[in-house]
């Protein structure tokens, strides 16, 4: 009987951590998208603007 009941602790926690584990790296993903479009945008407005340099 013990060993059932540690099993089922052990599928719930299973689940609980599988599903962190998905929620955590969305956020990741979404936020390496997030920093990859502001730097493209960057650099694009830097190499824009290099004209406007005056020496």
């Amino acid at each position: 009987m013990n060993s059932s009941n540690s099993n089922e602790k052990n599928y719930k926690l299973m689940s609980i951590t599988g599903a962190m584990g998905i929620a955590v790296g969305i956020v990741i993903l979404v936020t390496g998208i997030a920093a990859g479009v502001i730097n493209i945008v960057n650099g694009a407005r830097l190499l824009k603007n290099k004209s406007d340099l005056l020496f």
